[in-house]
């Protein structure tokens, strides 16, 4: 009989419990406007400046992703012509088909190494000097063309990696506000305390989606830049390798 009695007390007090928190849960709106309505000024500046992240990093992702499917696509059309032309001593029109080829890493690269060559062309010898000269031609095309790949890469990288900080402090400032709310409405529920923490969530939030998509692509394109070192340094080593060629041929 007392456990009965205990058990209609027990859900009575429960249910009474159950609708208050819901009377105190059902003022806040959490559609995005009502969010943005909610939320301070701080942690507006945090969400504003997370948008021009996420654009700035959107805007690089695209600009690179578009970039390096070109220049993939226009190496391996050059490539087999380019070689083609070497085969037979074309140099002329080795240099046109690098020309009909701007967007490709490896046309710019040969194309440097090419025109050396061709400056000393006209000597009845070539010295080792002028290996060297084109050697370092390359060189330096790799370099420039490097840094032309690696274009926004730094700042994509910046931003996966502050951006969540940034969105940790609207966190904090909408945690702050949501003591300050339970401060001057001396109540506990949750209605005194939810646009805080609404804030700190969304804050947080935004930051994440800012930050993930920017690592993530960082992490994919710092990997084809390297592939590009990779064939740009194969090409010079084996243009290299032809100009000694051309040397013993008319040392012969």
């Amino acid at each position: 009989m007392f456990a009965a009695h205990a058990a209609i007390h027990l859900v009575a007090h429960i249910s009474t419990t159950a609708t208050w928190l819901l009377q105190e849960t059902a003022a806040p709106q959490w559609d995005p406007i009502s969010l943005w309505k909610q939320m301070g000024w701080v942690a507006r500046i945090v969400v504003f400046i997370l948008f021009v992240m996420s654009g700035w990093s959107f805007g690089v992702m695209i600009d690179r992703y578009m970039a390096f499917n070109a220049a993939r696509k226009q190496s391996r059309a050059f490539a087999p012509a380019v070689a083609g032309a070497l085969r037979d001593g074309k140099i002329d029109e080795a240099i046109k088909v690098a020309e009909r080829n701007k967007r490709s890493h490896l046309a710019k690269v040969v194309t440097a190494g090419l025109m050396e060559f061709r400056a000393h062309q006209d000597s009845s010898d070539i010295p080792g000097e002028t290996i060297e000269a084109s050697k370092r031609a390359l060189e330096r095309t790799e370099a420039i063309v490097h840094a032309e790949l690696k274009r926004g890469l730094g700042g994509l990288a910046t931003i996966g990696s502050t951006a969540p900080f940034v969105g940790l402090l609207g966190t904090v400032v909408g945690i702050i506000n949501a003591f300050k709310g339970i401060q001057s409405e001396k109540a506990t529920g949750l209605a005194a305390v939810a646009g805080g923490i609404s804030e700190a969530l969304v804050t947080t939030a935004i930051g994440l989606f800012v930050a993930i998509p920017a690592v993530m692509m960082f992490n994919y394109l710092t990997g084809r830049v390297e592939a590009f070192d990779v064939e740009m340094d194969n090409s010079s080593s084996e243009l290299i390798d032809y100009f000694l060629k051309r040397r013993g041929m008319r040392r012969s």
